[in-house]
Formats: structure tokens, sequence, C-alpha cells
């Protein structure tokens, strides 16, 4: 009886959105098409770090090749999670640009990338010990925050599409030229095609099929270089401790442990901008498993030459494009990304792909993830309360680091890593006001403030009075029960006095 009675409630259980299984080949090519969407910001920080520690190329191809595997490992964890670790929700891994400046600042003060990379493991392990007590902050991110963020988020990554579209490098003679903006536009155009005259299974696929074919089109046009594909290793096995053994640095590890808790920050957000586009519940244990899987990434990846790990807030753009919410699509984008980091060469292939085409696709999915955090904040109460100034400070700080970017030239370095970030002082901000009107001395008001006293709308009784069952309103027009329309007469002034 028992037994017979728990398969009934585990059949009859409903099933998570992101525990969807797709068929093999719709997984895969979901799972590349995330790989791709990603792999310009994944490549990106290994690039900068490598060059700024006077790697030579083939150095900084090894560079990037362990973070390409680690990010893969880090991603499978994230979504196919083990107790305690992994937030099960579909989010790719990656090494975080929020350190960036950090590290190159521990490389000016000597050392090499062996202090770096002890730095990381150190604060990395910290982090691991505190994550638990980030994620019980939950309760302080309502729709207003989360919206906020969400919206931040996708923002702040626009100016990095942007320069996609511009061009690989700012130094480079085609910068910001017709033919890359072109490009970009041919991609984007593209994606819009498809999703508006494709089948529902082109549709999905818009990202995926627009940068193979604007690609195809780059190369054919002598915009898409391949020439370097076979150069260099097919296979090649991420070597432990290539770059040495690790150094600690007391003042290098606290500079890290800065950027971790602005990791923490970021990956809270994507994780709870991932739960919202995915419609999927969100609690502190799923947030502190996320962060623990965020920081055992972390702490293991300077032993395969990678840095700190986090979230990417550009695939949650693409989760909430294609509506793919499965877990295991992301999950095979990080074996994708394991390969590519034991085969170097199909790193290559990829990497081939003409920033501009990245530039396009990436117009539409950072706006993506901008128009679903306005979703958000479109169902918060905005009545009797002071929501509309949180929101309109939170975003408007947000943003400041990118409208002008010397905005904190003269701030303390460990001040510069955390509001530098748009996505992180948008966040600060965003949780202080909500605590600040929202929690402390909690008050309803509706004069609290220029912005938040708008009129309410209203509806005098006596119009009320007048109404019978079944009236209704339709473009405008007052219909009876019968669909006859009720006509309506303006009231005068001078009937008004008279009266």
């Amino acid at each position: 009886m028992s037994r017979s009675r728990s398969r009934n409630v585990t059949a009859d259980a409903p099933v998570r959105p992101e525990d969807e299984r797709l068929k093999a080949w719709p997984t895969i090519m979901y799972g590349i098409q995330h790989v791709l969407t990603m792999y310009g910001g994944i490549i990106a920080p290994p690039l900068v770090v490598g060059q700024a520690a006077g790697l030579s190329t083939a150095e900084i191809g090894v560079l990037i090749a362990c973070c390409l595997f680690i990010g893969g490992l880090a991603t499978i964890l994230q979504t196919l999670g083990v107790p305690f670790f992994g937030s099960q929700l579909p989010l790719v891994q990656g090494v975080s640009f929020s350190g960036v400046a950090t590290m190159m600042a521990i490389l000016d003060g000597g050392g090499g990338l062996p202090r770096v990379f002890g730095a990381v493991i150190a604060s990395s392990v910290i982090g691991l010990i505190i994550a638990p007590f980030f994620a019980m902050i939950v309760k302080f991110f309502p729709p207003v925050v989360t919206g906020v963020v969400i919206t931040a988020i996708g923002m702040s990554l626009l100016p990095v599409a942007a320069g996609w579209a511009m061009g690989a490098s700012p130094d480079a003679p085609d910068y910001g030229s017709a033919a890359n903006i072109g490009l970009a536009a041919l991609s984007l155009g593209l994606i819009i095609v498809l999703s508006k005259f494709g089948t529902p299974a082109l549709s999905r696929l818009s990202i995926l099929l627009s940068l193979v074919l604007s690609t195809i089109i780059a190369s054919l046009i002598g915009m898409a270089d391949f020439s370097d594909v076979f150069t260099g290793p097919i296979f090649a096995i991420p070597t432990p401790f290539a770059f040495g053994m690790p150094t600690f640095d007391v003042a290098a590890i606290i500079s890290m442990l800065i950027v971790i808790l602005v990791t923490f920050t970021e990956t809270t957000a994507d994780i709870l901008a991932v739960g919202e586009i995915v419609r999927t519940k969100v609690d502190s244990k799923r947030i502190a498993a996320g962060l623990r899987a965020d920081m055992l990434s972390s702490a293991v990846s300077p032993i395969f030459n990678s840095f700190t790990q986090s979230a990417f807030a550009q695939n949650v753009g693409l989760v909430a494009i294609t509506k793919v919410s499965s877990r295991f699509v992301v999950a095979a984008g990080g074996v994708v990304l394991v390969v590519l980091g034991v085969l170097p060469v199909l790193g290559r292939v990829v990497a081939a792909v003409p920033t501009p085409v990245l530039g396009g696709v990436g117009i539409a999915l950072f706006g993506t993830v901008a128009a679903s955090g306005i979703n958000t904040l479109s169902k918060v109460d905005y009545r009797n309360n002071l929501n509309l100034i949180i929101i309109a400070i939170s975003l408007s700080f947000g943003m400041l680091p990118l409208v002008q970017p010397d905005i904190y030239a003269n701030f303390p370095s460990w001040f510069q890593v955390i509001f530098q970030s748009g996505i992180s002082s948008a966040t600060v901000m965003a949780v202080l006001l909500n605590v600040v009107f929202n929690h402390i001395g909690r008050r309803s008001t509706s004069e609290g403030s220029v912005v938040a006293s708008t009129p309410a709308r209203y509806v005098s009784e006596d119009v009320l009075e007048l109404l019978e069952e079944g009236d209704h309103v339709v473009g405008g027009r007052l219909l009876n029960t019968q669909g006859i329309e009720v006509q309506t007469v303006r009231a005068r002034a001078d009937d008004d006095e008279r009266s």
C-alpha cells in the first residue's frame, strides 16, 4: 500500500521547468549555441591577463584552453549538481571578468601568475566558507530589487555588444568601420527574420544559425580568417601548475576577496534572474548551493591554470530569448567547453567567428535580459510606497560607470572593484534602498517624494450606480450584456453649478 502511494506521489509530482529533457540532437545544438554565445567573454580574461603577465602567444593559448576546460567542468557542476554544490539551473560558468583589474594590479606588484593563482585559491576557500551566510540575504531581494538587478545586467552588457560590433580591438584599423557594423547588423537581422518567419525549432536556434550563416558570409567577403585553425596542437590536456606553484600574499588575498564578494553579488543576481525567467523556485538554500559551486570551482581552477569562476549573464539572455530552460542543455554546453579545452583546434575554429557577428547577436541577447528585468518591474506594487524611488536611483547609480567610465578613477582600488561594475553598484544600491524604505521603520506613504506621489485613477460613485450587471468596456466603448453600445454623455460644468 505504502509503496503504491509513494509511486503515485512521485508520478504526480510537478516537474521543474529546468528538469525538462530534450532529445539528444537538440540538446547538443542548444548546448553549442550557449558556448558560441559566451565564447568571446570566456577567452577575454585569460587573454588580457596573459598579455599583462608578459606571456607568449603559445602560453596565452594554453591559458585560454585551461579556462575553457575548467569553465566546462564548473558548468557541469552548477547545472547537474551534487549534494550542497550546484544550483541545478541553466547557468553557464566561466572566468569572471570582474577580477581582471584586480589580477592585473597583483601582477603589477610582482610575483607573476603564481601570486595571482595563490590569491584566487585562498580567497575562494574563504568564499566557500561564507557562501551560506551570504545566501541568507535572499529575503532582501524582492521583485523591486531583482527587477533592477536583471535590468542592470542587460544594460551593463550592451557596451560589450557595441564593442564587439565595432571590431576585435580598438587599435585595429577597421575598428568601428561600416563593414564591421554592417556585419553586426546582418547577424542581428538574421535573428529577427528567423524568429519571425522560422518554424518553432528554427526560431529557438536563431542565435546559432545566425552565428553560422553570418560567419559563412563573412568568410566569403574576406572578413573571417580560418588560416590559423591548424596552427598548434590538435589535442592537449591541461597541465597542473603549468606556470609554477602558487604563492600566497596577504594583500593579494584581501584584494581578491573583494572580487569574491562582487562575484557573489553577480552570481546571486544571475541565479535570481534565470529563476525568474525559467519560472522556478529559488530560495536561500539553492543560492547557497550555487555560490558553493562557484567557490569550489574557483578554488580548484588555479591548479589547472585558470581563475575565479562565475555565472555568465549573457547566457541568461539566451535562456530568455530561446525559452529553452533545460539545465541539461547547458550541461551539454559544459561538455563542449571541456572538449574545446582538450582540443585546441576546435577552440581555434570557434575563435575564428568574427567579433562583429558576436556583436549583433549580443544586442539581441543582452536586450532580452534588460526586457526581462522590465517585465519583473512591471509586477512591482507602486502604491503607497517608495519603490519607484528605489528603481530610479538604483538604475541611475548602476549606469554611472557605463556612461562615465572614469567616475571612480580617484577612489581606492577596492571601491573601484565593487562600484565600477554597473551590475554590482545597481545591486548594492537597490538592496540598501529597499532595506531603508521597506524594512527599517517601514511605513506606507504616497507623499514621501515627488516621484512617488503620482495621482491614482478613480471613478465617481455616481457613475458606478448607473452601471448594470454585464456592462463592459471594449475598445473604449461601453457595451451592455447583449453587446449593444451604451450611450455616454459628457457632463457640463454649468449644469453641475445649477444643480
